[in-house]
């Protein structure tokens, strides 16, 4: 079997150390140099909520030879096109490429690779890119415990592949296989547009995110948006680290203080956590806010549903992407407006419209 992590980046670094330690031979591809002299010399560190280094072997994409059986996609969406067309080159027909990005990758996916080769799954944990060669585990141990991946393929029936892929991926913690892959997507989809949005688009942590009651109420609204955009395709939104993210569904602002002990409970593990489209503009990179709550927003318009509280979080990283500019505290502001258009439209007695 011949497996690779392409994308090693934050959460690539610690999968590939955890299953390089477990004994299972694993490359890890990835287009920065200097972060793959370091994995090469000194092996993958994982700092953080663990300590540990495992040596491993890295290549850049344009040193790869032969071809993989099994591929776990970690790069950005806004490479994906252009990663796995370099990539095809390097498998074959029943090769596996198993996408852990976020948002709901797999059309794309399959639609450059075939839907014959493509799995999907989402990341139950965190993690922060250091320094080349190092990652840091920002998430609690227990999160790897409790639900470390959630993978399934796009129709649903369970095919002898999830298993190959599960083999790997529990070498890193708990890895369960589920029919509903959609329902998993939008259930991921819903953790990263609350609280990566919202992290990206006040340039905090998920922790000073949850202490700031006027970004949860925010949050609610992002994350009802998502369930309602769900709904109206036909999926339920799959259970994550054992809750029910459709209770996150809203019918009206007085729901809100009722939904607060539930992020409390899952998020809690989190609190460390900086949003890696933060991180994207802390660098100066491309963020996949446009693959995140910018998902949210398309199907919304798609399906009828307003999404304005993802609309806001959309124009705010985007625009501070555009000018090179990091974010601020000071952007939760830009959200009054929303607020008081809420309050006065239950006020009335009328909803609003996309």
């Amino acid at each position: 079997m011949r497996a690779a992590i392409v994308g090693a980046g934050s959460l690539g670094t610690i999968i590939g150390a955890f299953i390089s330690k477990a004994g299972q031979d694993i490359h890890l591809i990835d287009s920065n140099v200097e972060h793959v002299r370091a994995l090469n010399e000194h092996g993958a560190t994982v700092t953080g909520s663990l300590e540990f280094s495992s040596p491993v072997s890295a290549f850049t994409p344009d040193a790869l030879s032969g071809s993989y059986d099994l591929i776990f996609l970690l790069t950005k969406q806004t490479s994906t096109q252009q990663t796995l067309s370099l990539l095809k080159a390097h498998l074959h027909a029943d090769s596996i490429v198993c996408t852990l990005q976020n948002g709901i990758p797999e059309l794309l996916v399959e639609k450059i690779v075939g839907r014959q080769r493509t799995i999907g799954g989402a990341v139950g944990f965190g993690a922060t890119w250091l320094r080349p060669g190092v990652s840091s585990l920002t998430s609690s141990r227990q999160a790897l415990e409790q639900s470390a991946f959630e993978i399934g393929e796009i129709d649903g029936i369970e095919r002898p592949r999830l298993a190959v892929a599960k083999r790997y991926l529990e070498c890193v913690g708990s890895t369960k296989v589920l029919n509903n892959l959609m329902g998993i997507r939008y259930s991921k989809l819903l953790m990263n547009a609350t609280f990566s949005g919202m992290s990206a688009a006040l340039g905090c942590t998920f922790g000073e995110v949850l202490g700031n009651p006027r970004a949860m109420t925010c949050l609610a609204f992002i994350a009802d948006e998502c369930i309602k955009v769900a709904h109206a395709q036909g999926i339920d939104l799959v259970p994550m680290q054992g809750e029910d993210f459709n209770a996150f569904e809203l019918h009206g602002a007085g729901d809100i203080p009722g939904k607060m002990p539930l992020y409390r409970k899952i998020w809690s593990q989190h609190v460390a956590l900086k949003a890696s489209m933060l991180q994207d503009l802390e660098k100066g990179r491309a963020t996949e806010i446009d693959f995140i709550n910018g998902v949210i927003c398309h199907q919304g318009r798609q399906h009828g549903i307003a999404t304005p509280f993802n609309d806001k979080v959309v124009d705010i990283v985007t625009s501070a992407q555009q000018r090179q500019v990091l974010t601020s505290p000071n952007n939760l502001q830009q959200f009054n407006g929303l607020l008081e258009r809420h309050a006065a439209v239950l006020a009335g007695g009328a909803a609003w419209t996309a």
